[in-house]
């Protein structure tokens, strides 16, 4: 089975086909740097890391395009609070962002334009859209998109405008226009945006955020290209606006497939600074979360289905982490990494199909815990070949460079640890399973979880 994906803008299961054969162009938005970015924001990051895995593994080459949105209302906001340069505000949450991304292991983006960066590409966007009626100058400078002029606008949500109420504009509007659902392209300088403006042909002024990313992925990946993907929150008007302004512009149809992942929720809340139930990864690493962990909760459901996250599922997600690193540890302890070979096991025929039919991680990782269990066992009694260690070490490589939940690493065994190790060798040698079980527990406590089998003792870190 080919890969299969759900397009938000057909609603339905296509068969993916990418415009120039095993190379892949994706749009992915990114964060804007105001503020730390939530596990809300990085579950639609890591649905996103895992797709690029997924792709990479099917032999595509990815180039994938995360745009920084360093200028907004919520940037320069932040920097009038603080009193310090709209500059410093970006650059801190900017290196925020790539510190929490690479501690949560997500492989990074082909490159990150800055939205400040493109101002030039933004202006001549605009400059095109006014020339093509497509938009209009308001007389405080202020330049729209004006919906009307687009029969096709509201495709991504199925959208129909009620035209009676049309031309009523909302008295909370800060830029005035002729239609409410008229979106502003570049918005006219006001005393609150302090030092961050650009010069225009319209005066003064700043761009607005649906064209920041119409012209930063333009700019990067051409009029049209393979993926875009955000969370749901995205399709309107973001995405909405995005296919609106860009496809006016060239003529061209803008995005083939669109994907969205579903909100993290706390108790069927979405989380979200508004809400004020978010966990930063500061917050997350205090509860004692490691990246693994994280990653297996937010990722072990199918990224359109909502999530729940909770710290009693730590216990959940770490105990299959746990598992993972134990029978990768059991394949090593069996030189299984040095069996030369291209063959897999049929499990992994089924592990193929699962996560080609739109990414189903959930039946995927049930298709690899039924193998892994039997493999495990086999190899536990020695009823496995040569060959078949070598097909489970290529399956577990394979499944870990796609999930990212084992540590490929063998750890370091401290020599306290080892100390302890050796005790409890000794107390099970003379059948003191008191004093061996007080030295499970002590390992345990240290970080450290130990597992008695034919072979003797294996250790692994939790």
């Amino acid at each position: 089975m080919s890969l299969h994906i759900y397009n938000t803008l057909s609603k339905k299961i296509e068969k993916f086909i990418p415009i120039d054969d095993k190379k892949v162009k994706m749009y992915t938005c990114g964060p804007t740097v105001y503020d730390n970015a939530h596990i809300g924001n990085f579950r639609t990051f890591l649905f996103e890391d895992l797709l690029k895995r997924w792709l990479q593994h099917l032999g595509y080459n990815v180039n994938h395009v995360m745009n920084i949105t360093d200028i907004d209302d919520k940037t320069i906001k932040r920097a009038k609070d603080e009193s310090v340069a709209l500059s410093d505000i970006t650059k801190k949450y900017t290196a925020k962002f790539f510190e929490d991304s690479n501690w949560l292991k997500i492989i990074p983006a082909t490159s990150y334009p800055r939205a400040t960066n493109h101002i030039q590409k933004i202006i001549g966007l605009i400059e095109k859209l006014i020339k093509k009626d497509f938009a209009y100058l308001h007389k405080d400078g202020s330049v729209y998109f004006d919906i009307s002029s687009l029969k096709s606008y509201g495709k991504l949500t199925n959208l129909v405008f009620d035209k009676k109420n049309n031309n009523r504009r909302s008295k909370d509007d800060e830029y005035q226009k002729k239609s409410v659902q008229d979106f502003v392209l570049w918005k006219s300088y006001k005393k609150t945006d302090g030092d961050n403006y650009w010069d225009s042909p319209w005066g003064k002024g700043r761009p607005g955020w649906h064209i920041e990313c119409s012209a930063m992925s333009i700019s990067e990946l051409g009029d049209s290209f393979d993926i875009h993907c955000g969370g749901v929150d995205n399709i309107f008007p973001h995405h909405e606006n995005e296919i609106a302004q860009s496809e006016s512009v060239t003529g061209k149809k803008f995005v083939n497939y669109w994907m969205h992942s579903e909100f993290l929720t706390t108790k069927d809340v979405k989380m979200s600074k508004s809400v004020g139930n978010i966990y930063t990864i500061s917050d997350i690493q205090a509860m004692g979360f490691y990246p693994e962990s994280v990653r297996y909760q937010l990722l072990s459901s199918h990224y359109r289905s909502k999530v729940i996250f909770s710290k009693k599922k730590k216990i959940e997600s770490d105990k299959a982490i746990l598992k993972f690193k134990i029978f990768y540890n059991l394949l090593k302890s069996k030189n299984a990494n040095k069996i030369t070979g291209k063959t897999l096991p049929y499990s992994y025929i089924q592990f193929r199909k699962k996560m080609n039919n739109d990414l189903n991680v959930p039946e995927a990782l049930a298709v690899f815990f039924v193998w892994m269990k039997r493999a495990s066992s086999n190899i536990e009694n020695n009823m496995n070949t040569t060959k078949e260690l070598g097909e489970a070490w290529r399956f577990t490589v394979i499944f870990n460079n796609i999930f990212d939940f084992i540590s490929m690493q063998m750890e370091k065994i401290p020599k306290n640890i080892k100390n302890i190790v050796d005790k409890r060798s000794k107390a099970r040698n003379s059948k003191n399973w008191v004093l061996s079980d007080k030295y499970r527990q002590e390992l345990f406590n240290l970080g450290w979880v130990v597992v008695d089998g034919k072979d003797g003792q294996k250790l692994t870190k939790k």
